[in-house]
């Protein structure tokens, strides 16, 4: 998917700059004197201008998003592995509890990073079907149940710890609801088709400016790499949980070999 998308900038900044290099040679003389040159690098300018601010804005929303992303993950397993700590105090009244969190976290983990090895907890829920990104009926239903058990516990000599334990457990029902939110976040895809429109009629007209020598090939060549790889990167960061800059498994999975200890 990465390469793909590497290559589909490239190809479509490439093409539109070697048209714009064909379209030159076509042109009659009188298209291509001094006046109609400066008129062209004149819109060039302005659209290279628009096309950098912009490019340098959507760089930096993705990167926040996927920030922000990566920080409710990390949240959302250490609010995971603090209601564990918690339901220890009650020693073997909570352990059907503790067995149902730990499946709970290690089914997230499983559905959320399906081509990493996934953790086996007996008794799992089977992660065939689950929604990869937002809410599971099946992991909603869990999770609720272990909510009901938590207020079910015996309090007797453990008031507040029974008041810690549910505090916890609402730390736990919001955090989960961050991260099904950032997964759920609007798709950018027409923005980035309008954009990489735009960037195609940029090279375009580069290439009808750029005299016929290998240096100047060389340098729009360097131009398309560069904008290819600047578009990937704003892709890739708003799939935080695909691609090569990826929010890793690593903090949920450290909550579950606690929560195992």
């Amino acid at each position: 998917m990465e390469l793909l998308l590497v290559l589909a900038f490239l190809a479509l900044f490439s093409l539109s700059a070697l048209a714009g290099i064909a379209l030159r040679k076509r042109l009659h003389e009188r298209h291509l004197t001094s006046e109609t040159m400066d008129s062209i690098r004149l819109v060039t300018g302005l659209m290279v201008t628009f096309a950098a601010l912009i490019l340098s804005l959507q760089l930096s929303t993705a990167r926040s998003r996927f920030d922000v992303t990566s920080s409710h993950r990390s949240a959302y397993a250490a609010r995971l592995a603090n209601l564990d700590q918690c339901l220890r105090l009650f020693k073997e009244a909570a352990d059907p509890i503790r067995l149902k969190l730990r499946r709970y976290t290690a089914a997230v983990i499983a559905s959320t990073w399906p081509h990493e090895a996934a953790p086996t907890v007996a008794g799992m829920p089977d992660i065939a079907g689950m929604a990869l990104r937002g809410e599971d009926r099946t992991l909603s239903r869990l999770i609720s149940e272990i909510g009901a058990e938590v207020d079910a516990l015996p309090t007797t000599g453990l008031e507040n710890t029974a008041t810690r334990c549910r505090a916890a457990f609402a730390q736990v029902s919001s955090a989960r609801w961050n991260v099904i939110e950032d997964a759920i976040a609007p798709s950018g895809d027409f923005f980035i088709g309008i954009l990489s429109f735009w960037l195609s009629l940029v090279f375009l007209s580069f290439g009808l400016q750029i005299p016929r020598r290998a240096l100047s090939a060389i340098v729009l060549a360097i131009g398309v790499l560069s904008v290819s790889s600047i578009m990937f990167v704003i892709v890739d960061l708003s799939l935080p949980y695909q691609g090569v800059f990826h929010v890793p498994s690593t903090a949920m999975r450290e909550a579950l070999a606690d929560m195992m200890r």
